[in-house]
């Protein structure tokens, strides 16, 4: 008996506000050459391509096809990107789902309208903030030299209190410096997200959702702050990118 064969879908990038059946440049994951195109209901589209009904690996080149369609279409449409994997069983769910929560999703969009995502993490130089903790703690300061001539054997528990003094000081000297920074782009924000720092030398992993209007004051003031604090940070700004962290649509079919 044949194998079956798998059963073919829609791969669901976004959703936008379009009248218009649209075809776009950007062919869909997979590498089969797939055209992006989108479904509608009404005003509202999703953006899709043909895909097998499968659960795509998160790898580096999945989800790089995944944003290069966001970064193509978000050039030309509000967004409101899908999570990276959502495949639907066929066109007419995806029509189904517009239907459904074509109040919510009207609503995001209209809050989407002219704003765009910008990215800011920043990251302390080792050196630095550690010469910092040592001369703004005392009590650190002397710990550290009095291990100093000792065998790490011998001064073991001593090293340990040391270690968690520094931790304690660095968390304390991180929110510091992440409130110094927000403080000078909260006033050119409509929302910001602050997400886990995941390294000790990150002080701040941040994204805003900016005006278009706004956006050329915000690089301006991300310039300045580099300019002023570039001696204890390293800046990695990015932006604009698909609005993943104030919007992911979540859609289970089976529902």
């Amino acid at each position: 008996m044949a194998e079956s064969e798998t059963a073919e879908g829609k791969y669901t990038y976004c959703v936008i506000c379009s009248l218009e059946p649209r075809q776009f440049t950007t062919l869909g994951i997979g590498e089969r050459g797939d055209i992006v195109h989108t479904v509608h209901f009404v005003s509202l589209a999703a953006v899709v391509s043909d895909s097998p009904v499968i659960e795509y690996e998160s790898s580096r080149r999945n989800m790089m096809a995944h944003t290069r369609v966001l970064e193509e279409v978000m050039r030309g449409f509000t967004i409101l990107p899908v999570r990276f994997g959502t495949v639907a069983p066929s066109a007419e769910a995806v029509q189904k789902v517009l239907k459904q929560r074509s109040g919510e999703f009207h609503a995001l969009l209209a809050e989407m309208e002219g704003r765009v995502e910008l990215g800011l993490k920043a990251f302390w130089y080792e050196k630095v903030i550690f010469q910092e903790i040592v001369e703004e703690n005392p009590p650190i300061h002397r710990l550290r030299d009095s291990l100093m001539g000792h065998s790490s054997e011998e001064t073991y528990y001593e090293r340990i209190r040391l270690g968690e003094m520094v931790e304690n000081a660095m968390w304390k000297k991180r929110d510091e410096d992440a409130e110094r920074i927000l403080d000078q782009l909260r006033p050119l924000v409509y929302k910001t997200r602050a997400n886990k720092v995941i390294t000790d030398r990150m002080v701040l992993n941040a994204a805003f959702l900016v005006e278009e209007d706004h956006q050329a004051e915000f690089d301006a003031t991300v310039d300045r702050l580099d300019e002023e604090m570039g001696k204890r940070f390293i800046f990695k700004y990015v932006g604009p990118v698909p609005p993943y962290n104030f919007v992911n649509i979540v859609v289970r079919w089976e529902d």
